[in-house]
């Protein structure tokens, strides 16, 4: 993960256009999932009483998950940005993706990070991020970012760096 905040739009575009594009794949997704579940704990025939329950995700929850461990926008020290931002709750989370300028990919990264690397430790984060609209709101606001400056780029005419 890079510090976006010192790169020129244009490079902003250039370095996660690819990324977005794969994900913004699992946005109509996303908008179903809005408000529902995305994973179900199984426990049936009786095996909760006797056993743990654990979780069974979406498949394409599952394959977004894979998907996005492999984009740029992974980052390990997502803490740092938890920690810049004051972010401490959905709502924060939210609003700040809002708020994001193409400056602040690297905290829509951050973000994402939170959620993709830590429901590895933690099974439940998936699943809220998917019904909590956080990956929705994440996907939209990267896509909007990069078609607003892919466009301002055409209007002036520029060419690529």
């Amino acid at each position: 993960m890079m510090d976006t905040e010192a790169m020129t739009p244009a490079r902003v575009v250039e370095t996660y256009k690819p990324d977005i594009l794969k994900l913004a794949a699992y946005i109509p997704w996303f908008m179903q999932k809005k408000g529902q579940q995305a994973a179900v704990n199984y426990g049936q025939d009786g095996i909760a009483t006797h056993s743990v329950s654990f979780p069974v995700y979406d498949s394409n929850l599952l394959r977004f998950v894979k998907d996005a461990e492999n984009t740029i926008f992974i980052d390990p020290n997502y803490r740092y940005v938890y920690a810049r931002y004051h972010i401490r709750n959905t709502q924060d989370e939210l609003s700040l993706i809002q708020k994001a300028g193409i400056g602040q990919m690297n905290v829509l990264g951050g973000i994402l990070s939170n959620y993709v690397l830590g429901g590895r430790v933690k099974g439940t984060l998936w699943s809220r991020a998917a019904q909590d609209g956080v990956f929705l709101a994440i996907l939209t606001k990267a896509k909007e970012l990069i078609e607003f400056w892919e466009s301002e780029k055409a209007d002036t005419g520029e060419k690529n760096e």
